[in-house]
C-alpha cells in the first residue's frame, strides 16, 4: 500500500546559487548607485570635517598625507563594499584635537593612541559586550550625543565662515573679507545655492502637495523643475569650484605638486610614546569612539535605512581594525561618524558605492600626488569647506527631532548642554544618564510604572 504523504522531493544542489554567485550578487547591490549623480554629490559630504583636520595634522604634525590618502581610501572601499550604506570615515576628532594642542604628541604618540583606541573596540566587538551597551543606553541620551556633535559641527561651520583660520594651529586670525576667492560672499553664495538645490533635507523629486487647480502644463513644468534641481549634484559642483579657486588663489602651487607615493614605513613607537598616546589620547577618544563611531552611527544607519541590519559589534570590530593596521604605518587614526553619515546621505549618498567611489579617488590621488597635494589643500578657501560641514551638523542634529515626550527631550538637551559647554561627550553621557536614572527613580517613588530602558532596536 502507497503511502498517502508523497516523499519530500530534495532539492537539487546544482539549482542553488553557489558562494561566489551569492558573494557577486550581495556585493553587486551594496555598490549599485542608486542615483549617479547623488551618489557622486553625497561622497563629498563629509569633506568639511575630512579636509580641516587632515591638512592641520599634516601641516602642524608631519602626519604622510599619501599614506592617509592610501589607508583612508581602502577602508571606504572596504566598509562601502560591506555596509552598502554611506558609511563615513572619519579622522578621530580627540586625538586629532589632542596632538594639534601639545607640540609634544607627535606621530607616534598619535599613531599608539590609534592603535589602542582600535585594540579596546575590537574587544569589546569580538566579546559581545558593545551590543550589550547598544541594548542599554537610551534612546535620549544618544540623541543628546548627536545633537551636541551636530551643533559643535555647525558652530565650527560658522567659525570657518566669519573668521580667517590658520588650521595647523587651529585659530582664528580676524573677520573675513566679504569680497576676494575666499571671501563672506562666496560662502553665502555657495550656501543659499545649497538649500535652493536640495532644500532641508526632503528629496526635492517628491514633491509637495499638487494642486489640483493648476493646469497640465504648469503641473509638468514643476515635475520638469523638480526633476532638474534633484540631478544636480552641488556638494561636488562646490568642491570643484573650490579646487579651481585653490590653483586660482596661488598659481604657483602646480610647480610644488611632485607626483608618485609618499614613502610608507612602519612608525617607530617609543615605550614614552604607547603610555602618552593611552593616556592623552585613547582615553579621552575612547567615550566619543564607543559613542559617536559605534552606538550613533549604528542607530542613525538603522533610522535612514531601516530595510539594512547593522550590528554594533561588526560596526565596532571594523573601527578597530582599521586603526590596528593602518596607524603602524602612519595613517591618521580613524572611524565611523554620525556626522560624516549624516552629511553624505544629506547631499544624497544611498549605498555603499557612494563611499567606495570617495575611497578609490583618494587611493589615486594618494598614489599619484602623495603629501605634495597638502599644497592644493592648504589654498582651499576655507568659507567654502565650512559651508559642507554646515549641512553636515545640521543634518546630524536633526535627528534628535524623534523625542516625543517631555522626559526625553529634558534628559536629551541636559546631555547636549554639558557636552557643549564641557567639550566632553563622555561628561555629557555621564551626565544624561545620570539625568534618566533619577528621573526613572522619580516616577519610581511615585509609584508610576517606570519606563523600561529604551532599547536602541526598537
Amino acid at each position: 500500500m502507497e503511502s498517502p504523504n508523497p516523499p519530500h522531493s530534495i532539492p537539487d544542489p546544482s539549482t542553488q546559487p553557489s558562494f561566489p554567485a551569492k558573494f557577486a550578487h550581495q556585493l553587486k547591490h551594496n555598490l549599485i548607485f542608486r542615483s549617479k549623480w547623488a551618489e557622486l554629490n553625497g561622497a563629498i559630504g563629509d569633506l568639511g570635517t575630512y579636509i580641516p583636520i587632515v591638512v592641520a595634522l599634516t601641516l602642524a604634525r608631519d602626519l604622510n598625507l599619501g599614506t592617509t590618502l592610501i589607508f583612508t581610501g581602502v577602508y571606504n572601499i572596504i566598509t562601502g563594499t560591506i555596509y552598502g550604506v554611506p558609511m563615513p570615515v572619519q579622522p578621530m576628532k580627540t586625538i586629532a584635537a589632542t596632538a594639534l594642542d601639545n607640540p609634544d604628541f607627535g606621530v607616534p604618540e598619535i599613531m599608539a593612541a590609534g592603535i589602542l583606541t582600535g585594540g579596546t573596540l575590537i574587544i569589546l566587538g569580538v566579546t559581545g559586550l558593545m551590543q550589550l551597551v547598544y541594548k542599554l543606553i537610551p534612546l535620549s541620551v544618544v540623541r543628546g550625543v548627536q545633537l551636541a556633535q551636530g551643533l559643535s559641527f555647525a558652530l565650527t561651520a560658522v567659525k570657518y565662515i566669519k573668521k580667517v583660520q590658520n588650521l595647523p594651529k587651529s585659530k582664528a586670525m580676524g573677520e573675513r573679507h566679504w569680497l576676494g576667492l575666499d571671501g563672506l560672499v562666496l560662502a553665502i553664495v555657495c550656501l543659499c545655492f545649497i538649500v535652493i538645490v536640495n532644500g532641508a533635507g526632503v528629496d526635492v523629486s517628491e514633491g509637495g502637495v499638487e494642486d489640483e487647480e493648476e493646469s497640465p502644463s504648469r503641473k509638468n513644468s514643476k515635475k520638469r523643475w523638480r526633476r532638474i534641481m534633484a540631478s544636480l549634484p552641488s556638494a561636488f559642483m562646490i568642491f570643484v569650484l573650490g579646487v579651481i579657486l585653490a590653483f586660482i588663489r596661488m598659481p604657483k602651487v602646480v610647480h610644488e605638486i611632485k607626483f608618485g607615493p609618499s614613502p610608507i614605513e612602519v612608525v617607530k613607537i617609543s615605550r614614552h610614546a604607547w603610555k602618552d598616546g593611552f593616556i592623552k589620547g585613547a582615553i579621552p577618544q575612547l567615550p566619543l569612539s564607543i559613542l559617536n563611531s559605534v552606538i550613533a552611527v549604528c542607530k542613525l544607519s538603522s533610522d535612514l535605512f531601516p530595510e539594512k541590519d547593522f550590528s554594533p559589534s561588526s560596526i565596532s570590530i571594523t573601527v578597530g581594525m582599521m586603526n590596528v593596521v593602518g596607524s603602524w604605518f602612519g595613517a591618521i587614526p580613524s572611524c565611523h561618524g554620525a556626522g560624516g553619515l549624516a552629511g553624505q546621505y544629506k547631499f544624497g549618498g544611498r549605498s555603499g558605492g557612494c563611499v567606495a567611489l570617495l575611497g578609490s579617488a583618494k587611493l589615486v590621488l594618494g598614489l599619484a600626488l602623495g603629501t605634495s597635494l597638502v599644497t592644493i589643500l592648504n589654498q582651499f578657501p576655507v568659507g567654502v569647506l565650512g559651508v559642507l560641514l554646515l549641512f553636515a551638523g545640521i543634518e546630524l542634529a536633526m535627528c534628535a527631532r524623534d523625542m516625543n515626550t517631555k522626559e526625553e527631550s529634558f534628559v536629551m538637551l541636559i546631555c547636549t548642554a554639558v557636552s557643549l559647554v564641557g567639550s566632553s561627550a563622555a561628561l555629557g553621557f555621564v551626565v544624561g544618564m545620570g539625568a534618566y536614572a533619577l528621573l526613572w527613580l522619580r516616577k519610581l517613588g511615585c509609584n508610576e510604572k517606570p519606563n523600561s530602558i529604551i532599547n536602541l532596536e526598537a
